[in-house]
């Protein structure tokens, strides 16, 4: 019988609108924002945040997978309610007939949105025949066959040039692009692509405000990001930000940036329901982290940041740079925190292809079967992690590895709930 932590509540939540508060301390510092997030930040501010009963799906021994918005350009744009419900239904029965008990879904890729949102547009497969809300279908389906659903955002790359021009004026990422003292400063283009500078207390509020209106509005049993932090390691990308800071190491200055980023949105979703897990996956290599100024050692450490943490472990057992086992070890070194655990990230993309990177092990992933499915038993032989994850839907259902997957069903049934 599934182990849960805290089960289903079956209950149909009636979402009624939070009060406006007193607007005098938050005026002076948001005169960045357009009236529609600053009403978002007056709730914050003052705790009128509604908080929800929703009794939230989460496992001892999570098997998760993880579903990208790139899935949505085959189930999702174009289609009728119908045609994605049975799309969907029939991936989330695929996913749990291999034995995964939870998914990671994009809701938020681009600064955009799968779901219905006052905060971000529509992404851009969100376009359908019928006016319907595929987050909710999602989640709705996923509970059916009891899976766990993690809301999976990237907070800060955005559109490229092009598209955001084509954003409707109302919504914030646009307001900041259209106005002089605020593009290239909240907003910083790389190579064509917007990212947001979380530097600024206004852009790490606008984010949190993605992770409040979710936890308030969905059923999700948590938040899930992953390792998109800052793109470059350039100083020109936050020149300005960090002269006005008056620090002196970019490096630390940047990585107590992110960290404010993401305690803030831990607590964005605690405070709307404390049961909903947050969770990060960064890269698998620690020092690639760093160079992110992702400082994954403290988020494994400490509380207030994570409830758990997903390298993406995406290395044969004989990547030169970062063998798997070796690499998998030293993460649960970091995980020091109780109340923190290691899910470790494998993936199926590389099943039957060169990895160019890992040195003499390149042809491993073409010469070796059954590497998924290895992984998963090492993790839990070794007792490394609490869980697995594999990236992705896609790479593991589309690509004609049956057998490959078969084995890793096998797997993952063997040690489901940490039973051998």
């Amino acid at each position: 019988m599934k182990k849960i932590i805290v089960f289903m509540a079956v209950v149909s939540l009636l979402f009624t609108s939070c009060g406006k508060a007193d607007t005098g301390t938050l005026e002076s510092s948001v005169s960045g924002l357009n009236e529609q997030t600053v009403e978002q930040l007056r709730v914050i501010e003052t705790n009128e945040r509604k908080e929800t009963d929703y009794v939230p799906v989460n496992y001892d021994t999570q098997m998760a997978m993880w579903i990208t918005y790139m899935n949505y350009k085959d189930i999702l744009y174009g289609k009728s309610k119908e045609e994605f419900i049975d799309s969907i239904k029939a991936e989330l029965k695929n996913i749990s007939d291999t034995g995964f008990n939870t998914v990671y879904v994009h809701a938020s890729a681009f600064n955009d949105c799968y779901y219905k949102s006052s905060v971000y547009p529509k992404g851009q497969y969100y376009s359908t025949k019928d006016d319907f809300d595929p987050l909710e279908i999602i989640i709705n389906e996923a509970h059916e066959l009891e899976i766990s659903v993690h809301a999976w955002i990237n907070p800060l790359r955005c559109q490229t040039d092009d598209e955001i021009k084509k954003i409707d004026g109302s919504y914030q990422i646009k307001s900041w692009y259209d106005d002089s003292s605020t593009k290239g400063k909240y907003l910083v283009n790389v190579k064509d692509r917007w990212y947001l500078n979380p530097a600024y207390e206004e852009v790490r509020d606008y984010i949190s405000s993605c992770v409040s209106e979710i936890a308030e509005n969905y059923n999700v049993d948590g938040i899930h990001i992953d390792d998109y932090f800052y793109p470059v390691t350039d100083s020109d990308f936050d020149t300005a930000a960090f002269k006005e800071s008056g620090e002196s190491d970019l490096e630390e200055w940047r990585i107590g940036n992110i960290n404010l980023m993401v305690s803030s949105m831990y607590s964005a979703l605690k405070s709307v329901n404390e049961d909903m897990l947050f969770g990060i996956s960064p890269q698998g290599n620690i020092e690639a982290d760093y160079n992110m100024y992702a400082d994954v050692g403290k988020w494994a450490s400490e509380s207030g940041f994570c409830d758990y943490i997903v390298p993406q472990l995406y290395y044969g057992y004989k990547n030169e740079s970062c063998p798997f086992t070796e690499t998998a070890e030293r993460w649960k070194s970091l995980v020091t925190s109780d109340g923190v655990k290691l899910i470790a990230g494998i993936c199926t993309y590389k099943i039957g292809t060169e990895d160019k990177w890992a040195g003499a092990g390149k042809n491993e992933w073409k010469d070796t079967k059954g590497i998924p499915a290895n992984q998963t038993a090492t993790v839990f032989e070794k007792e490394i992690a609490d869980g697995i994850a594999v990236y992705s839907y896609e790479s593991t259902f589309d690509n004609n590895i049956n057998e490959e997957v078969s084995k890793l069903s096998k797997s993952i049934k063997a040690y489901s709930e940490g039973k051998q």
